[in-house]
């Protein structure tokens, strides 16, 4: 194993005593492979084989038989896996992390005193007979975590307080009576909520939200970004009345300042997902779901004022109000927020610069010129709108129900992206083939809700989800020569899918 693999045009010696060569015919590619320390050779894009001294030999999907019987095996995202003595594997992946795997699946590399070190230098202790112990588990990016954690708190208490001031002004300006009002508009407002909340979490059935991030987008909807629109619109309704009049103050600050304010603060929480929690946002599905989680905490809130108002006028002007805003119109918010939650969904699926630049922005602005438009025509004809509403009603619930068949496409294109990235781990022993079609199906988790897999079966199907979406991601990050955590992911998550396997096995009816 201390030869270096000789190619056609040589080989030279490199720093820290690698011998680079030209490999030769059989190798792969024309691919360079140093020589490393303890006969390791590293090869395209820093994968390690291990290097015997007859060569490999090509053997059937792919797979290199080496001496002594040993099998290599090059992987459809390029990770490299080796088979050694005592059934040990190892494989290189493509942040130059080590993983050495023991007879229950779990990928370790091989640190100093006896410990394996995974991703980012964290340490795994080893079991007495030299096998990996449970490890503890990491976060790679923590500190991205803290600091959003902070930012969301804080615009949570600020525009809270907001929402706070403002009403007591309502309250104080119409003598009291808004209170009893607001109580009425929030008995309207809130329980089709459960309804509402509903159909985005039967839609993304592949790979689920955390309940705890679909919680913190609501509230940041329902709080921080009403608080903050609510100061911006008023603002500029009281400076644009004094100046031009009642009627260009509501209709400047209904058709550009609404807009433009609550779409972005909106779209604030949508890029406190991409940015501070990357593990749980993986692309455009994700995108819009937490842009639906937002807008429907937003809606609510805002629903609250319009339902008072209309009561403090009446039980039929509020039962008119409720129709139009509560049963017709309840998903345009969702549908306004979501263009921004498509933008961040293509930056963070994209390896191109300018796309991840330019996504959010277009998705933000096309998001705002839709609720410009929904809102200019009503506040510009006022009652002469009753003529056109009907038609321009229909034509927006026309455009809901495309946009609502447009979101189950993407469920299912996340669906074959996860078995595609599966395919592999089969392949290596990590998934069986009925474990691979268990996290592929849509009802896998209803399957072990009402099966003997149980909470361990879901975790299962989630893990083997983030897997496949970690890969997925750092194979278009490595494309387009890109740095991704997501890299970082993947051999807890290996090791995680290892431990519930053992669980699943342990408790399978016999």
């Amino acid at each position: 194993m201390g030869q270096p693999p000789h190619g056609q045009q040589g080989h030279g010696q490199a720093p820290q005593g690698y011998a680079h060569a030209q490999p030769a015919q059989g190798y792969g590619q024309g691919h360079a492979y140093p020589q490393g320390p303890q006969g390791y050779a590293h090869g395209p894009q820093g994968h390690a084989y291990p290097q015997g001294p007859q060569g490999y030999a090509q053997g059937p999907q792919g797979y290199a038989q080496g001496p002594q019987g040993h099998a290599y095996s090059q992987g459809p995202q390029g990770h490299a896996y080796s088979q050694g003595p005592q059934g040990h594997a190892y494989s290189q992946g493509p942040q130059g992390h080590a993983y050495s795997q023991g007879p229950q699946g779990h990928a370790y590399s091989q640190g100093p005193q006896g410990y394996a070190r995974g991703p980012q230098g964290h340490a795994y202790a080893h079991h007495h007979a030299g096998y990996p112990a449970a490890a503890r588990r990491f976060d790679p990016d923590r500190r991205l975590r803290i600091a959003g954690l902070w930012l969301w708190a804080i615009g949570l208490i600020a525009g809270a307080v907001l929402n706070v001031l403002f009403t007591l002004l309502g309250v104080i300006e119409s003598g009291g009576s808004m209170l009893s009002a607001m109580l009425v508009g929030a008995l309207f407002a809130f329980p089709p909520l459960v309804l509402y909340l509903f159909v985005p979490m039967i839609i993304d059935r592949y790979d689920p939200e955390p309940w705890w991030c679909l919680l913190m987008a609501f509230l940041w909807g329902a709080l921080a970004a009403t608080g903050f629109s609510i100061l911006i619109n008023t603002g500029v309704h009281i400076g644009v009345s004094s100046n031009f009049g009642e009627p260009a103050g509501e209709l400047v600050s209904a058709s550009v300042s609404a807009p433009f304010a609550e779409e972005l603060f909106k779209g604030l929480g949508v890029f406190g997902f991409f940015y501070f929690l990357r593990r749980e946002f993986d692309g455009i599905v994700d995108g819009i779901i937490y842009a639906t989680f937002c807008a429907l905490g937003f809606a609510a809130v805002e629903n609250v004022l319009y339902y008072a108002r209309a009561s403090m006028q009446g039980s039929d002007v509020l039962a008119g109000t409720f129709v139009l805003r509560g049963v017709f119109t309840p998903w345009l918010h969702p549908l306004f927020t979501s263009m921004t939650g498509i933008g961040f969904g293509l930056a963070r699926e994209s390896s191109k610069t300018w796309v991840r630049a330019a996504a959010p922005i277009g998705g933000y602005l096309l998001g705002v010129a839709l609720h410009a438009v929904w809102n200019f025509l009503p506040t510009a004809l006022g009652r002469a709108m009753g003529d056109i509403f009907m038609p321009w009603l229909l034509l927006w619930l026309c455009f809901v129900a495309s946009f609502f068949g447009i979101i189950v496409a993407l469920v299912i294109r996340k669906g074959w992206v996860i078995r595609d990235h599966l395919r592999d781990e089969v392949a290596l022993g990590m998934l069986t083939q009925d474990e691979l079609e268990l996290v592929c199906s849509p009802i896998g988790r209803l399957r072990c809700t009402l099966g003997w897999r149980g909470a361990t079966g879901r975790s299962f199907i989630r893990a083997g989800a983030r897997l496949a979406l970690s890969k997925w991601h750092t194979a278009r990050a490595l494309q387009g020569r890109n740095r991704t955590l997501s890299a970082d992911f993947i051999g807890p998550l290996r090791q995680e899918i290892a431990e519930l396997r053992q669980e699943l096995l342990a408790r399978a009816p016999r």
